[in-house]
C-alpha cells in the first residue's frame, strides 16, 4: 500500500443497513407457502365451483323431479304408446339420460373455465413482475455484440 494514507479510508456501505427486502410474493408463492392470503385464493376457488355444482345439482332434480308432477298432470301420457311402451315410460328410458349427460357436459365446461380464471389471476401480468431470473439473460460485449 504505497502512497495511501489509511487514516483516509472510506468504509462504503448500504444506505438500507437495517432491514432485509422483502419482496412481494406472487399469488402461486402464496398458495404454496400456505399463508392467509393463499388460503384466500383456494378457498374462492372452491366457493365458484362449489356453487357452479349447487347450481348444476338444482337444474338436474328440478328437471328429473317435475316428470312424475307432469305425469300426474297429463295423464293421457300414461295411455299412449311409443315403441311399445307408455310415453311416460320412454320419457324415464331415453330423455332422462341424454339429459344427465347435458348437465354433465355444462358442468365440466363451466368448471374448467372457473379453473382457467383462477390460474389467470395466479400467472404475472404484463410487465409487473419479471418473469424469469435475471441472472439467467446473457451478457453480451457491447462492441461486439457477441455473447
Amino acid at each position: 500500500m504505497s502512497g495511501v494514507d489509511p487514516s483516509r479510508r472510506v468504509r462504503v456501505t448500504s444506505p438500507r443497513t437495517s432491514g432485509t427486502r422483502s419482496r412481494r410474493l406472487t399469488p402461486s408463492a402464496e398458495i404454496d407457502r400456505r399463508t392467509r392470503l393463499g388460503e384466500i385464493y383456494v378457498s374462492s376457488l372452491l366457493r365458484v365451483q362449489l356453487r357452479l355444482a349447487i347450481a348444476v345439482l338444482v337444474v338436474v332434480m328440478c328437471g328429473v323431479g317435475a316428470l312424475p308432477l307432469v305425469f300426474r298432470m297429463f295423464p293421457a301420457l300414461s295411455r299412449e304408446l311409443v315403441l311399445g311402451m307408455p310415453v311416460s315410460w320412454a320419457l324415464l328410458a331415453f330423455a332422462v339420460y341424454p339429459f344427465f349427460v347435458l348437465s354433465g357436459w355444462i358442468y365440466v365446461r363451466r368448471a374448467e373455465r372457473n379453473e382457467r380464471d383462477f390460474v389467470s389471476v395466479l400467472e404475472p401480468s404484463g410487465g409487473d413482475e419479471p418473469q424469469g431470473d435475471e441472472s439467467s439473460e446473457l451478457v453480451t460485449d457491447p462492441e461486439s455484440g457477441a455473447p
